[in-house]
């Protein structure tokens, strides 16, 4: 349906599923992009909503959009193997196929669910303006690893990157493995001074806890924290983090199926981080670590390898779920994350009718551990629809023009 209104209700919505909040039979009046009012008024157009469960935008908090090209290449190989054949591909990998396969991600994603992602390439330009062509919040910026780009060129780059309505620049680091420390640094500064945080790859094997211990003396949350880069940073993986090491984390990002995948082993700290108040999210990783771009499959999976880690039932459907809305939204620094008046309108409908036995008390188990992102109906960011039925038939088009082109440029 065609919104002509900057205000516009989703009448009688049959679930509105906060992680600790849910409730039933109302309507959402939205208004510009702020949640006016969730109750019994009606405002403006009006959206029949009574066929949809409605839950918060879905933040991707870790990923590579890029990598769409690289889905199922070389699936079978452990992390530094794996890494190897990735980079190899990447030195010849050019910004044309770059920005092909960021825009099939994210319209992947969007189709799923996702309202906003922190993606780590080499093509934040062209991040920024998919992030306006289809309306999905974006956080990039160009990637400090000094195997392929000289630190200074990038730090240069980084500079001429401009925040957008939706989209926000970051600073990038691989790892500390693959730069140095005045690569780190310099990252560091340039957080700073841009106002923004640093994303970075951290203690994802126990291989590389060894190595960063033997040349540095330290674990690498350890070395970070050293070089003040752990108060400001997103720190991804974590598998191997030491115990004492987490007091100096602020910001951590879990992703379980890549780990699981690349078989890094050791395990994310969860429980923990949540028992000291951090802001924990989940990514998916790249396409080629995952394969899939699906926050409702993430999310199922990081309670189940919790489970399987400690033995025990301590991470819940609802922490989940919280670290995927309202923590992601917490992390980009956006009011979102919550289905609540004042909020910003960054909204996902779910079809109630695959989520069976369609109960109060079971509505949040089923979304966490049954639902997947083809359950999808709309999604609003922004209050905007910028996904539904409609566009899904214009998304299908574009989606074969860009396999095609993508066909004639892969090397």
């Amino acid at each position: 349906m065609e919104i002509r209104n900057n205000t516009y209700t989703l009448r009688k919505c049959k679930f509105i599923v906060n992680y600790d909040k849910i409730i039933e039979d109302k309507n959402i009046i939205i208004q510009d992009n702020i949640i006016k009012d969730i109750g019994e008024e009606t405002e403006g157009d009006e959206i029949d909503c009574s066929k949809y469960v409605v839950i918060p935008g879905i933040v991707n908090a870790h990923t590579h959009t890029p990598m769409i090209i690289l889905r199922g290449y070389y699936d079978d190989a452990e992390l530094p193997v794996w890494l190897e054949k990735m980079w190899q591909f990447e030195k010849k990998y050019q910004l044309e196929a770059m920005n092909l396969s960021s825009e099939l991600a994210i319209l992947e994603m969007l189709s799923k669910g996702t309202t906003a992602f922190v993606d780590m390439y080499f093509n934040p330009d062209g991040i920024r303006e998919l992030s306006r062509k289809y309306g999905i919040r974006a956080y990039a910026g160009y990637t400090f690893l000094d195997s392929l780009f000289e630190p200074y060129e990038i730090d240069m780059k980084q500079r001429q990157l401009r925040e957008d309505n939706l989209f926000k620049p970051i600073v990038n680091v691989h790892s500390i493995y693959a730069t140095s420390i005045s690569t780190l640094k310099l990252a560091r500064q340039l957080s700073e001074e841009q106002n923004t945080w640093v994303h970075i790859h951290v203690s994802e094997t126990r291989r590389e806890i060894y190595e960063i211990k033997r040349k540095y003396g330290k674990f690498p949350v350890e070395l970070l924290h050293e070089f003040n880069l752990t108060k400001n940073s997103q720190l991804v993986h974590l598998g191997w983090i030491a115990s004492w090491e987490i007091n100096y984390v602020n910001h951590a990002t879990h992703c379980p199926t890549s780990n699981m995948k690349l078989a890094t082993a050791g395990f994310f700290p969860f429980r923990e981080m949540l028992e000291r108040g951090l802001n924990v999210t989940i990514g998916t990783d790249g396409p080629a670590s995952n394969n899939s771009l699906d926050m409702f499959r993430e999310m199922k999976n990081a309670v189940l390898l919790q489970r399987h880690s400690y033995w025990d039932m301590s991470i819940k459907a609802y922490h989940v779920f919280k670290a995927a809305t309202e923590e992601g939204y917490k992390l980009i620094g956006v009011k979102g994350g919550r289905v609540e008046k004042g909020y910003i309108a960054d909204l996902v409908l779910i079809r109630k009718d695959p989520l069976y036995p369609l109960r109060k008390d079971r509505i949040l188990s089923n979304i966490v551990y049954n639902s997947v992102g083809e359950y999808v109906e709309k999604v609003i960011v922004n209050g905007k629809i910028v996904y539904d039925e409609d566009k899904l038939i214009t998304f299908n088009k574009r989606r074969e023009e860009l396999l095609k082109l993508l066909d004639k440029v892969i090397p």
